[in-house]
């Protein structure tokens, strides 16, 4: 063992109190930093669950001036020759007013090809009573959102008297009941493509076509491909950004925060190695006196710093992963997990790479803190160091 570590394995020991508080105020720092991080991501998770995993990836409309996708079987395929698209849903979709006994509301009616749709949205997983492909075996049927469901007053079975100007008035029964945790529960009706076409009074059209990706992150660099056919493509990026900008502005505002804790922290060891080097000022001028060098005092002292950081890091990321696991056992009340979205407990995701990050993050912080007062030791004059008191 070289005696830079050995000497810094040495004070760290001797001044058991300092090192206390030095390593808790760093593992406190660090659990807060693991915990809001594991918080963040379960979140951020959770959004592109209940958000971006029931929206289209990417979205095609009809071409410039045109209110219709006529050939859309003949795009359906060249989009389906398209690498990295995992599935593609034509839909005709319009507005419809929707009346069962005194109730009446406006929502959206969306015709669509059930087992396509299901690959887009994975609607039938939100299904809490009825069967979605009965859509696709039975003529005249709907499936409307839980909320819409609550507001019209109607239960399976129940037929629901749907119109709109200039469409095909009709009388459509409820076949299934979805609940998505989102507002589409209120604003949102499934049909088949047949009875959405006879209801808006069109021929064998469409108004756009939901596509899937493999990747999510690549819907801009998918819609260009579209494009490239003739028709209108926007990412979900493009019609939702403002998912982008929240998850942007939380992580952002997460990350200075907990950026400035640790800074905070790793300041405090800078304070109790600068007492320490007034605190052993006499050494410092022996271990001159007997041959020892510049570099290994300033080594001495940004060993300790590095120890004390590592500590503090390993100790308080320990916590912090225990911490969040805990908060991810609580259960959020029923009536509290309608107002977030369905979520029935605290999302957490605690992912090794930002485990070994914020280590490593923080040891090297630490390291840099501790150059001011290891260059301090340093610079001590060794016969005025001896003769001090």
């Amino acid at each position: 063992m070289r005696y830079e570590l050995f000497i810094s394995l040495r004070q760290i020991r001797a001044r058991k109190f300092q090192t206390i508080l030095s390593v808790g105020a760093i593992a406190l720092a660090v659990m807060v930093l693991t915990v809001s991080q594991a918080l963040m991501v379960g979140f951020t998770g959770e959004l592109y669950n209940t958000t971006v995993n029931k929206l289209p990836h990417v979205s095609v409309s009809p071409q410039e001036g045109e209110d219709y996708i006529y050939l859309y079987r003949t795009l359906i395929d060249e989009i389906d020759k398209i690498e990295g698209v995992s599935a593609v849903s034509p839909f005709f979709t319009g507005e419809a007013s929707f009346r069962f006994k005194t109730n009446s509301l406006n929502a959206e009616l969306k015709g669509v090809l059930p087992l396509q749709e299901n690959n887009i949205s994975a609607i039938e997983t939100d299904m809490v009573e009825g069967d979605f492909r009965e859509l696709e075996y039975s003529r005249n049927t709907v499936l409307i959102g839980s909320k819409l469901a609550d507001k019209l007053e109607v239960k399976l079975g129940d037929s629901v008297d749907v119109s709109f100007p200039n469409a095909n008035p009709l009388s459509l029964r409820v076949v299934g009941i979805f609940h998505t945790g989102s507002p589409l529960d209120e604003s949102l009706t499934y049909t088949s493509l047949d009875t959405a076409q006879k209801f808006y009074n069109v021929p064998d059209v469409i108004n756009g076509l939901s596509v899937r990706l493999e990747d999510f992150n690549r819907d801009r660099v998918i819609a260009a491909e579209i494009k490239k056919t003739g028709y209108k493509a926007k990412g979900w990026t493009e019609t939702n950004p403002e998912i982008l900008r929240t998850i942007a502005i939380e992580s952002t505002s997460n990350n200075v925060v907990l950026g400035l804790i640790v800074v905070i922290a790793s300041f405090g060891v800078v304070s109790t190695l600068n007492l320490t080097v007034i605190g052993v000022t006499r050494q410092i001028g022996m271990l001159r006196a007997m041959g020892a060098t510049i570099s290994g005092i300033r080594t001495i002292f940004i060993l300790q710093s590095g120890i004390l950081g590592l500590l503090g890091a390993l100790v308080g990321t320990l916590t912090g992963v225990v911490i969040a696991l805990a908060i991810g056992q609580y259960e959020i009340p029923a009536a509290s997990s309608e107002l977030y979205g369905g979520i029935t407990t605290i999302p957490i995701i605690i992912r090794i790479g930002d485990i070994l990050f914020i280590i490593v993050a923080v040891f090297l912080l630490n390291l840099i803190a501790g150059i001011y007062p290891a260059q301090q030791a340093a610079k001590l004059d060794p016969v005025k160091a001896i003769s001090s008191r």
